[in-house]
Parts: C-alpha cells; sequence; structure tokens
C-alpha cells in the first residue's frame, strides 16, 4: 500500500465498493444517528413523500466515504471534509467510493471524493482534505 506522503497529484486511493445498500444498514443508521426519518427505512412512507421508495440518508453516505482513508489512520487524519448531495442512492444500489488527490500543499493532500452508484452515476461528491502528522 502506498504511504500518503508518496502520493501525487492525480493519484488515487483504492476504491473501495460496499455491499448492496440493504433495509438492515438503513435502519441500524437511522439508530445510531438518530434520523428517524420514515422515507429512510419504511416503503409506504416513501412512497407518499412521492419518491420510488426508500432512500438510504445521505449523511451515510457520506459517512462511507470516510473508509477510504481508513488504511491511512495511521498517518494522518481527515481534517476537512465536504460533500454535495447529487443523487438519491436505493435500497440494493452497489456504490463505489473513489478519491483523488488535486493538491500536495506541505503537510495536507487535497482530494476530491465521489460515491457513485452500479450505473456510473454519481450521488455524492466533495472533498476531503487530509493533514499528515
Amino acid at each position: 500500500m502506498t504511504k500518503m506522503v508518496e502520493l501525487q497529484v492525480g493519484d488515487s486511493l483504492k476504491e473501495v465498493q460496499l455491499s448492496p445498500v440493504s433495509r438492515l444498514d438503513l435502519i441500524k443508521y437511522a439508530g445510531a444517528s438518530g434520523d428517524y426519518n420514515p422515507i429512510h427505512t419504511i416503503d409506504e412512507e416513501a412512497k407518499k413523500a412521492g419518491l420510488p421508495g426508500i432512500i438510504a440518508h445521505g449523511m451515510w453516505t457520506m459517512g462511507n466515504l470516510a473508509k477510504l482513508f481508513t488504511p491511512y489512520y495511521e498517518e494522518g487524519f481527515i481534517q476537512d471534509y465536504f460533500v454535495r448531495f447529487k443523487s438519491m442512492v436505493f435500497l440494493n444500489d452497489v456504490i463505489t467510493l473513489k478519491a483523488t488527490v488535486k493538491e500536495k500543499k506541505e503537510k495536507k493532500l487535497y482530494f476530491d471524493v465521489f460515491a457513485v452508484n452500479q450505473n456510473g452515476k454519481e450521488v455524492v461528491k466533495g472533498e476531503v482534505v487530509f493533514s499528515i502528522y
């Protein structure tokens, strides 16, 4: 595995592919986050809200993006993290997480981060600033 200090602009971290989104994932996240909005767990409520079915919490997807950096926490930490939610994530979607170095300054790496579904559609896009110890 490449160390953070060795990465250069244009380099990418190893992609992470999540298991298909399950109802249990979203129920567990609702309990952990305190976000019990029924559009995330109850089909009928999602449909009443005009959705085709339940959708994942945006913050569930955002939180999963941090998994890209888990192998590097001995080298540093996520200092800043910004995202924009671009599309909904549905049950059984397979999300792939990606990060590419866009800038390197002193002991900081600036990454473009993305979560894309099985159709290649971006569902989350953002930036992570990783500070090296």
